[in-house]
């Protein structure tokens, strides 16, 4: 059978593969709609860059790019941190700001990365810095002074260097990778002949759960980033699926069906012996904590279809929180808990829609018809989702208003069941 997608019940969906090798996937920027505000930047080529493994300053504008907050300015000069720039002449030219730098090798094989962040508005230097770096990590450095300058303009952390995990499916054999936040230096977590779905990044960034069907099951797994040690943590009779971690790490929602209907549980991050959260006549699955860790989102068709409710972390009285549409699924939090973000059925297209929950405002970013997966950014500025473009399954990060997206392009691969990790790296 295909490869479950993961609408309501694909968590607990039974698939089968054979072996095949993996086809790697890329992101390229390709922006779709214009942004209501953005900051006029020019990006000038760093000196002597192309000494480095690819064009830093290429990946420092598809950064910004890809935020929706910045709008480029031509700038074809060469220049470098210790230039001295007529910022009056960049701000005639249309910027509001200016970044320059340089990339020099150094004897011990490292490069030294320095840049210059200019306000051309006020004509003042708003900040340099320098790091050192191994080749290996020239784009992870690019990523660092994307956030840095998008820090410095925007007033709030940036997400360039967090990172990534999806599943990609060659052919019959699939591929849980980890990569940059924009889908380059992929590394393999795990490469199996059977389906990898519901990956979820742990609070520190150590460690991802998910579910994995080669006992030919669905059962949950545990695997260390780092070392990639991995440890089975819930196969019990039945399903074992959605897992999401709590936000102190010490513990996972769960929805298991190992005593009928597919229910809520909690267990300790160590394995052991699981609390069941709901008592339904329903199915109960795709779990979330809130940042704080009190309650829990999660879907159930108690009420006749597939809805999101919200219930106390520790099990109680669940509420219902979407009502438009009779099929809304894959709940996802914003990092300050004011926005969710799901898929419904809508004239039997899967669209990603976003709910403002103290106003109950509800927005359709997309105009696809097979969304999934939705993620958001730590920084609750951008989603990252999954959806079908041309015949094949991609990724996609949007920001929150819809008029941004990027697409991961692929190389005849399907991409799915995104997870954007935490800051920290």
């Amino acid at each position: 059978m295909p490869w479950p997608r993961r609408r309501f019940l694909a968590a607990a969906a039974a698939a089968g593969g054979l072996a095949g090798s993996p086809a790697w996937a890329q992101f390229r920027v390709e922006i779709a709609g214009i942004g209501a505000t953005q900051i006029p930047l020019a990006v000038v080529s760093f000196r002597d860059e192309t000494n480095a493994a690819g064009t830093l300053s290429d990946v420092l504008r598809a950064d910004l790019l890809r935020s929706g907050l910045f709008r480029l300015v031509e700038a074809p000069e060469v220049m470098d941190e210790r230039s001295t720039p007529v910022l009056a002449d960049w701000r005639a030219r249309g910027a509001d700001a200016l970044v320059a730098g340089s990339v020099s090798r150094l004897s011990d094989g490292r490069f030294d990365v320095r840049y210059k962040l200019w306000d051309a508005v006020k004509g003042e230097e708003l900040v340099g810095k320098s790091q050192s770096v191994l080749p290996a990590d020239l784009r992870l450095a690019a990523h660092r002074v994307a956030d840095e300058i998008y820090e410095n303009l925007i007033g709030e952390r940036g997400v360039f260097s967090t990172r990534i995990t999806y599943v990609v499916q060659s052919g019959p054999r699939y591929s849980l990778l980890v990569t940059d936040a924009d889908g380059e230096g992929a590394q393999a977590a795990l490469n199996s002949a059977d389906p990898i779905i519901s990956p979820a990044w742990s609070p520190d960034g150590k460690s991802l759960a998910y579910v994995s069907f080669e006992s030919q099951k669905a059962v949950v797994w545990v695997q260390d980033t780092g070392t990639g040690q991995r440890r089975m943590l819930a196969n019990f009779r039945g399903s074992n699926s959605a897992p999401a971690w709590a936000p102190d790490g010490r513990s996972l929602a769960l929805a298991l069906s190992r005593e009928g209907l597919t229910q809520i549980y909690s267990i300790s991050a160590a394995g052991g012996e699981p609390r069941r959260l709901t008592s339904s006549r329903a199915i109960d699955t795709e779990p979330v904590y809130t940042a704080d860790g009190a309650q829990l989102y999660f879907v159930s068709d108690r009420g006749g279809g597939p809805q999101i409710y919200r219930m106390p972390a520790a099990g109680g009285s669940p509420e219902r929180v979407s009502f438009d549409g009779d099929y809304n699924i894959s709940p996802s939090l914003s990092p300050d808990g004011r926005m969710l973000a799901y898929v419904s059925r809508v004239n039997g297209a899967f669209k990603l829609m976003t709910l403002e929950l103290a106003t109950g405002t509800v927005r359709t970013l997309t105009n696809t018809s097979a969304d999934e997966s939705p993620s958001f950014a730590p920084n609750g500025r951008l989603i990252v989702y999954s959806t079908r473009a041309d015949g094949r399954d991609v990724l996609m990060t949007t920001t929150l208003d819809g008029r941004i997206k990027t697409r991961l392009l692929t190389s005849g691969a399907d991409v799915r069941e995104p997870a954007w990790g935490p800051f920290g790296r």
